[in-house]
């Protein structure tokens, strides 16, 4: 399934680093999210994109992650010569990512 079936996200920027935020639709799948969207697979899915290292930080009251990719901007809004400079449709491209489904709730 894709990650958008479970979470939704955000985008900010700051010179050539993105913070990517993932938010659950329902807080119950947040223990599945946390085990299957690594930063290690959000870097590997992202990958020609993301140049440099790939932080998550976990907010499990929020039902949250804050993804901050380094080196994800070419350079950085005023550096880069990217369409979408801003990076805001990484959010989209990292909703993209296939992760297994969530065990039946019962």
């Amino acid at each position: 399934m894709k990650l958008r079936v479970l979470a939704h996200s955000r985008t900010g920027d700051k010179g050539d680093t993105l913070n990517v935020s993932v938010i659950c639709h329902d807080a119950r799948d947040y223990a599945h999210l946390l085990a299957h969207v690594t930063p290690e697979r959000v870097k590997a899915h992202l990958a020609d994109i993301v140049r440099g290292e790939v932080l998550r930080h976990e907010l499990p009251q929020l039902g949250a992650f804050n993804f901050v990719l380094r080196r994800a901007l070419g350079g950085g809004v005023t550096r880069s010569l990217a369409l979408d400079a801003h990076g805001k449709s990484v959010s989209s491209a990292l909703l993209d990512l296939d992760i297994p489904e969530p065990p039946p709730r019962g």
